[in-house]
C-alpha cells in the first residue's frame, strides 16, 4: 500500500504542475495536449485511490480476523507473512486548521479552477456514498465540519440524541421492517393425548419512508470567492446557522411530524398510543403527578416493558421545580439537596439533557414540544420506551450551490441529509398526557 500511495502522489504531483501550467497559458496545441494529459493523471489517481482503499478495507478486515483468533488463543502460524499490517494515516483534504477550505473550493470549482476541483476529486473518492434519491446531488461535506457544528446544534435536538442511531441503507426511498402482529401462544392441556395450543405467529411490513431535510441561505460572491484565506473561516460562518437549524428541524419532526408531505412519523401522531388526560382549571404538581404515574403504568401494562424517560417542555418542567406543598417546600429538589418530602429531584436550569428525575424515570425537556394543543396555550408531555424508536441516519451531509443572483452577487448554498425515523413499531410503548391541566403555567 505505501508505494501505491507514493506512486499516486506523483501523478498528483505531476498533475498539480500541469494544472498551474495550464492556468497561464492561452490555447493552441500545447495547451491541447497537456489538458489531455491531466484528464489521463485524474483518471489514473482516481483508479489508485479505488486500489488504496480495497487494500486498506483487506488490511482492516486481516487485522479484526488476527485480534478474533488472539482473544479465542489461536496462534497465527498459518497467516504467514499476511501478518504483518502496514497501516497508512493520511490526512483529510479538508479538516479543522487545514491548508483548504470546502466551501470555498467547491466554489472555485464551478468556475474551472482545476486545483480546486481536484482536491474535491481526492475528498470525495474517500468519502462520497451513493444514496437512492435523485432529488438532489451535491458534494459530501467533511466529517469534521458536521462533528464540530453538531454538539452545538444538538442542544435544539434533545429526543434526537436520546433515540438509538443506525445507518441508513445506502440505496432506496424506503426501509421495511417487520412487525409481529400476533405472538406464539401456549395453555394448559385439557387431557393426556388431546389436542395442546396452536397459534401461528404473524407479522407485517412497517413501511418507513427516507425523508431529506434540508436548508439553505444566502451567501455573497465575496465571501465564497475570499472567505477561504487564512484566519478566516467560511465554514464557521455558514455551516454553525445551517447545522443547527438542520437538527431543530429534525427533532421537531421526531415529535410532531405528520408522516406525509416529506415528514416523518412523529411520536406524537402515532396510531394507537396511550393516553391520559388531564383535565383542571387551576393544575398542580399533586394532581399532574398521579397523571403521570398512569402514563408510566400504561407502557407497563400493556407494552410489557417499562418506560424509560419522560419528554416534556421547559416550561413544564419549571411548573414542576415551582411546585410547594402547604409549608412552602419545593416538590422537586435540586439534586444536591436531600430528596425529603420530594416528587422528584433534578437540576432546574438544564436543558435538552436529563435534568432530573420523576417516578425514577429521567427527564428530558425539549422546547420542540408544541404549546398551542387544546385551546391554543397546551403543552404535551410523553412517555416513551425511547429504544424502541429507531433513526435511520446518512451521516454525509450534501453541499450543492443553486443559481446565483448576479443582479446582487449572491448564491443560495443548500446542505441537505436523509434520514428515516421508526416511530411506530411500539405504539404502545408511547404513553401521550394532554388536556386544560397543562396550560401555559403561571409563576
Amino acid at each position: 500500500m505505501k508505494k501505491l500511495i507514493e506512486a499516486r502522489e506523483a501523478k498528483v504531483a505531476e498533475l498539480d504542475g500541469l494544472v498551474s501550467e495550464l492556468d497561464e497559458m492561452e490555447a493552441g496545441e500545447d495547451f491541447d495536449s497537456k489538458f489531455a494529459r491531466s484528464n489521463e493523471l485524474h483518471a489514473e489517481i482516481k483508479e489508485m485511490n479505488e486500489k488504496i482503499e480495497e487494500a486498506r478495507e483487506a488490511a482492516e478486515t486481516l487485522k479484526a480476523v488476527k485480534e478474533s483468533r488472539n482473544e479465542l488463543g489461536v496462534e497465527d502460524e498459518d497467516l504467514g507473512d499476511k501478518e504483518a499490517v502496514v497501516e497508512v494515516n493520511e490526512p483529510d483534504m479538508y479538516r479543522k486548521g487545514g491548508d483548504h477550505s470546502f466551501i470555498s473550493d467547491a466554489w472555485a470549482a464551478r468556475s474551472g479552477d482545476f486545483k480546486a476541483q481536484e482536491r474535491l476529486n481526492k475528498h470525495q473518492d474517500f468519502e462520497a456514498r451513493d444514496v437512492g434519491t435523485g432529488a438532489f446531488t451535491g458534494l459530501v461535506v467533511p466529517q469534521y465540519l458536521v462533528d464540530e457544528y453538531a454538539p452545538i446544534a444538538r442542544a435544539g435536538s434533545p429526543f434526537y440524541n436520546a433515540v438509538p442511531k443506525k445507518d441508513l441503507p445506502a440505496f432506496g426511498n424506503k426501509i421495511e421492517i417487520s412487525r409481529i402482529t400476533t405472538g406464539s401462544a401456549a395453555a394448559e392441556q385439557a387431557s393426556e393425548n388431546s389436542a395442546v395450543q396452536e397459534t401461528n405467529m404473524d407479522d407485517t411490513l412497517l413501511t418507513v419512508n427516507v425523508d431529506t431535510i434540508a436548508g439553505q441561505q444566502d451567501v455573497s460572491r465575496q465571501a465564497l470567492e475570499r472567505g477561504g484565506q487564512p484566519g478566516f473561516s467560511l465554514e464557521n460562518i455558514i455551516f454553525q446557522d445551517l447545522v443547527a437549524a438542520y437538527y431543530t428541524k429534525l427533532d421537531n419532526l421526531m415529535i410532531n411530524g405528520s408522516g406525509s408531505s416529506g415528514q416523518p412519523l412523529g411520536i406524537s401522531q402515532v396510531s394507537g398510543i396511550n393516553q391520559t388526560t388531564y383535565t383542571d382549571a387551576s393544575p398542580t404538581v399533586a394532581e399532574l403527578y398521579p397523571k403521570l404515574a398512569d402514563a408510566v403504568q400504561e407502557i407497563n401494562s400493556n407494552r410489557f416493558a417499562p418506560a424509560t424517560a419522560i419528554l416534556m417542555h421547559p416550561r413544564r418542567w419549571g411548573f414542576l421545580t415551582a411546585g410547594v406543598d402547604s409549608s412552602n417546600r419545593p416538590l422537586v429538589l435540586p439534586a444536591g439537596n436531600n430528596p425529603d418530602n420530594a416528587a422528584g429531584v433534578g437540576d432546574a436550569a438544564a436543558y435538552g439533557q436529563v435534568v432530573g428525575s420523576v417516578l425514577g424515570l429521567p427527564v428530558i425537556t425539549d422546547a420542540n414540544i408544541r404549546t398551542d394543543l387544546g385551546a391554543g396555550t397546551e403543552d404535551a408531555i410523553y412517555i416513551a420506551k425511547v429504544d424502541d424508536h429507531i433513526m435511520f441516519e446518512d451521516n454525509l451531509f450534501q453541499l450543492k450551490f443553486e443559481e446565483t443572483n448576479a443582479g446582487s452577487l449572491t448564491t443560495k448554498m443548500v446542505v441537505y441529509g436523509y434520514v428515516a425515523f421508526a416511530s411506530g413499531r411500539y405504539p404502545k410503548g408511547i404513553s401521550e398526557i394532554v388536556g386544560t391541566g397543562l396550560i401555559a403555567p403561571t409563576f
